[in-house]
């Protein structure tokens, strides 16, 4: 098998991963009253892809998963949220691999969470015209902290056993 199908291979199987952690997280009833927190779980795809892809294969990793998670919700509203999170968090983090290592990738997704919260904000913003909404965000910074270290931990365990694994192979 040729590495262009491998990588191909690879990033199908890790979308598809992402996208059921996606719905499966769905069914989980949310504790806050706060709209939009959430644990993000189907970022520990993501986290673990930005430094192991190259930026336009994470960025269709990306893409391909907003995408088909807005189409089997039925909520394409929430596409442009999500978007706007995803996107601002994906470029932070791809730019933020270069000063943190692959070790401490859980600090990366810790930035990517907050720039997540950011796009969503600036979406939410944009689209609302309330500045009120901005009440939310000191809450949604703190959860989106909690949720980054959470799932870049999370990440970090998954890099490390598949790391070791490689290396037995």
């Amino acid at each position: 098998m040729s590495e262009r199908v491998r990588r191909l291979t690879e990033l199908a199987v890790l979308t598809a991963v992402a996208l059921i952690i996606f719905i499966v997280e769905l069914q989980i009833p949310n504790p806050f009253p706060i709209p939009g927190i959430k644990l993000g779980l189907a970022n520990i795809i993501t986290v673990y892809a930005v430094y192991h892809y190259r930026a336009y294969e994470v960025a269709a990793l990306v893409t391909v998963r907003l995408l088909l998670g807005s189409i089997f919700t039925g909520n394409l509203t929430a596409l442009i949220y999500s978007a706007a999170g995803a996107y601002l968090c994906l470029v932070g983090m791809l730019l933020l691999r270069r000063w943190i290592d692959e070790k401490h990738l859980w600090m990366a997704s810790v930035f990517g969470a907050v720039l997540h919260n950011t796009g969503q904000m600036a979406a939410a913003l944009l689209m609302l015209q309330t500045p009120q909404i901005l009440a939310y965000y000191p809450f949604l910074l703190l959860s989106g902290c909690l949720a980054g270290a959470f799932t870049g931990l999370c990440a970090q365990v998954v890099t490390n056993r598949l790391d070791r694994r490689k290396k037995k192979q």
